[in-house]
Formats: structure tokens, sequence, C-alpha cells
């Protein structure tokens, strides 16, 4: 009888283009959404302020850092310069956002994040699981796959 197949396994029958497809598109999504937040940090300082997690002035510094730094990680994954450490930040950035947004819930706020400018302001709680999940998945498959070759320069 045969062993079922290990996602490891699976995973490393996936051409090396794929991946790189992967990493260009992971990659493009986090450098559109930090551009959309460079354009108005200001507007995404008050999206930050509706967690009612952080103090206002913090809000504010993580609303001028924060999007130059998923810009940045983003370009790591599709020039595949400090690419571990880009992914390892887009993880840990959306993990943390995850976390936020369904603590936010919980307490019975309704957040309307502009993390994709004015597309995203009328997303609900659903739709934006839709989307930060399978980028969270692809992450972390990205960071895991198989044979990568981490480049550290």
């Amino acid at each position: 009888m045969n062993e079922p197949s290990t996602l490891n396994s699976q995973l490393s029958t996936i051409p090396q283009f794929v991946w790189r497809i992967a990493d260009v598109i992971v990659g493009g999504v986090f450098i559109y959404a930090g551009a959309i937040k460079v354009l108005d940090p200001i507007r995404f300082a008050n999206d930050i302020e509706n967690y009612k997690i952080l103090p206002w002035t913090i809000g504010v510094g993580l609303a001028f850092y924060l999007p130059w730094l998923e810009i940045f990680c983003g370009l790591a994954l599709i020039l595949r310069r400090l690419y571990l450490g880009g992914l390892t930040i887009l993880t840990a950035l959306i993990s943390a956002f995850l976390v936020a947004t369904i603590a936010a819930k919980i307490r019975g706020l309704d957040i309307t994040c502009g993390c994709f400018g004015h597309v995203s302001q009328r997303w609900n709680f659903s739709a934006h699981l839709a989307l930060d999940l399978p980028l969270l998945a692809a992450l972390i498959l990205l960071l895991f796959r198989p044979g990568r070759d981490f480049r550290l320069a």
C-alpha cells in the first residue's frame, strides 16, 4: 500500500517558476498596500486608531513607518534581496493585523480598514479575512517551501 503523500512532498513538485510568480504576486500586494497608505498617512493613522489598541502618537508613528516597511519587504520578495527578512517581517505584520482585527471584532468594534485604499473602505470582517488568510497562507508556504534558496544579501 502506498503511503499518503505529505504536504512537503507535494510542495516539492511545484516548479520553481510558480514560486517566483507567488513571490511577485505577494510582494506586489504589499507594495500596493504600502503605496496607498504612503499617500495618506493621516488616514492610515485614523485606521490604526479605530482598533483602540495603541495611543494616538504611536499610531501616527506607525502610520508613517509601516507603509514603507511593507513596500521594502514587498520589493525584497520580488527582487530576491533580503528575501528571508522580508518574508519574516510580512508574515509577522499580517499575523499582527489578523490578531488585531479578530480582537476588534470580539470587542464589537466595526473596523473599516484602509489597507487597500478606497477599495477596502467598505469591506466587512469576512472580506478582510477572505484576503488576509490566503495572504498569510501564501507567506507561510513561501517561508517554508522545500528547496528554497534564500540569500541574505
